[in-house]
């Protein structure tokens, strides 16, 4: 402007700055471009170093300092690499559009969900219509391809429709091998998908932007929607996710679309693949063998079926929430499925019988000693009552006493002994002894016919 023969008043004021600042600028000489300040032997070091640490600008800092003794600061060394053009500059990164109907995205994330007060790792699954941001998320304890069937088929039911290509990552749940443009679909899934109108499409190894639609939503939901919630099984937490989907995520306008994506929704609904008369049933066929308790496992957890199918083989239809056992075709049991549950058990009513045991004979020695005498009676019942086991040790030694010794002394000495709760027998055979020696030689009489007896 100066050379145009404009004044220092005039640039000032057309700039909108001060004239010292104009004066300051124009005092400088023009600043040459900045080139390389590496010498070419530092140039060829890092080139080397850098190969063998395979681009890691970390591992290049400890083999400089290892091998040359140098400790050069971290950004001092990315500066370096950046000077030697040892990496490539980055690329303009650019932006996708989607017609209506052209492409839905599909991604899970593991998220750490408070579910009926214990700190769980829920895998959260999310799919979202690539023009219109219309968003649909539910969570799953895991993420099997039984889980993602049943997800996509929520999913397309909340679109009232599908896309014609879903992209996803490299995940294992969906592909049979390979990866990106090479990627194998399972066939089970493929033919899934193509029931419900549309294809699946794995993106590039290391470009996750190609399905950055379903990337950020997951940020979204878990600073949004989990914070200040609590929830007390999974179909509470997936009913408020739901609820979540319809009055917050689709229903706030997105400055990229220019109305919400709801709104959006409504013009993309018609060019959306209707879904088919019939839908595809979501479920696994397994073949278990009833174990010696009268159950089949799966997946940890225990069911039960009647017990005279004890050791035969059942065929067990795997719904996302029930368990279906079959036995030569005809169905035996349904459960609910233990969704969140691991080495847990279900046992309908009616399928396991509780064996009754037999009442035990009494022993032998207290039949023997029944009938004899209530008393009698009465003290073996409580003899037996005391000691561990059945008492069959005391019985035998009372009734050894009763054939020893004459009736009425023993049943005296038995009601005396029971009536002062004495049950040791060594004690009670003294009693019975004293009662015998009154009877027999008439203990305890006069002096007079104690000394004619003694003579």
């Amino acid at each position: 402007m100066q050379a145009q023969g404009h004044s220092l008043r005039q640039i000032s004021r057309l700039l909108h700055i001060s004239r010292n600042t104009v004066r300051r600028i124009l005092r400088e000489p023009p600043r040459a471009a900045r080139g390389s300040a590496l010498e070419p032997a530092l140039q060829q070091r890092l080139k080397d170093v850098y190969a063998r640490a395979q681009g890691n600008a970390v591992r290049m800092a400890q083999i400089l300092r290892d091998e040359d003794g140098q400790v050069p600061p971290y950004s001092t060394l990315t500066r370096w690499v950046r000077e030697a053009e040892l990496r490539e500059p980055p690329k303009r990164a650019g932006r996708y559009h989607f017609a209506p109907g052209e492409e839905m995205q599909h991604d899970t994330s593991p998220h750490r969900v408070v579910v009926a007060g214990k700190t769980v790792t829920a895998q959260c699954a999310a799919l979202t219509l690539a023009c219109s941001r219309r968003l649909f998320v539910r969570y799953y304890p895991r993420y099997t391809r039984l889980e993602a069937k049943h997800f996509l088929l929520q999913a397309v039911l909340f679109m009232q429709g599908a896309c014609a290509r879903c992209v996803i990552d490299n995940t294992s749940v969906v592909l049979a091998g390979g990866a990106g443009p090479q990627a194998v679909v399972a066939p089970e899934m493929a033919a899934f998908a193509a029931t419900l109108g549309f294809a699946f499409m794995a993106h590039r190894v290391g470009d996750p932007n190609r399905k950055g639609r379903i990337e950020r939503p997951f940020f979204y939901v878990q600073t949004n929607f989990l914070p200040g919630r609590t929830f007390a099984d999974f179909d509470d937490l997936n009913a408020q996710a739901l609820r979540w989907c319809v009055e917050v995520a689709n229903a706030k306008p997105k400055r990229d679309l220019g109305c919400s994506p709801e709104d959006a929704y409504r013009q993309e609904l018609a060019h959306l693949r209707p879904l088919p008369a019939a839908l595809p049933p979501v479920y696994e066929v397994l073949d278990r063998v009833v174990d010696l308790y009268g159950f089949v496992s799966v997946d940890t957890n225990r069911y039960s079926v009647p017990e005279r199918l004890v050791g035969k083989t059942m065929t067990v239809f795997k719904h996302y929430g029930q368990i279906e056992i079959h036995h030569r075709g005809t169905p035996v049991a349904t459960h609910p499925r233990l969704v969140d549950q691991r080495d847990a058990r279900h046992v309908i009513a009616g399928h396991h019988t509780v064996a009754q045991r037999a009442p035990r004979e009494p022993a032998l020695e207290q039949q023997l000693l029944r009938g004899e005498h209530e008393v009698l009676q009465r003290y073996a019942a409580a003899l037996k009552a005391r000691p561990n086991g059945r008492g069959v040790r005391a019985l035998r030694r009372l009734l050894q006493i009763k054939r020893t010794y004459p009736r009425e002394p023993f049943l005296a000495a038995v009601q005396q002994a029971l009536k002062f709760g004495l049950f040791d027998l060594a004690r009670l055979e003294h009693l019975v002894l004293k009662h015998v020696a009154g009877d027999f030689f008439a203990l305890g009489g006069d002096d007079g016919d104690d000394d004619d007896t003694a003579a």
